[in-house]
């Protein structure tokens, strides 16, 4: 392999050249400018109540907490169980 190859790729990925990568940038600093322009902003009360009728979600939270009461009752077994006293 010859140091221009090794000069013009980046990492490992040989389909991502430093042209390729040049051209990338380009393209997303191309679409910020243009978001910009707009005056987008980013603003979180944006997705408030996105996912409010979403099943999956529904799915996802009603898991997660399934998980996190196991946690609390695994918690609550540890601290319940004797301690030796200390003398």
């Amino acid at each position: 392999m010859s140091m221009k190859n090794t000069t013009d790729k980046i990492g490992m990925n040989p389909a991502l050249t430093r042209q390729s990568l040049e051209q990338r940038v380009a393209t997303l600093e191309k679409e910020l400018a243009a978001m910009k322009s707009r005056g987008e902003k980013r603003n979180w009360r944006r997705t408030v109540g996105m996912f409010t009728d979403n099943p999956g979600m529904k799915e996802l939270f009603a898991e997660a907490m399934k998980l996190r009461e196991a946690d609390r009752r695994s918690a609550r077994r540890r601290r319940q169980k004797a301690r030796p006293a200390r003398s």
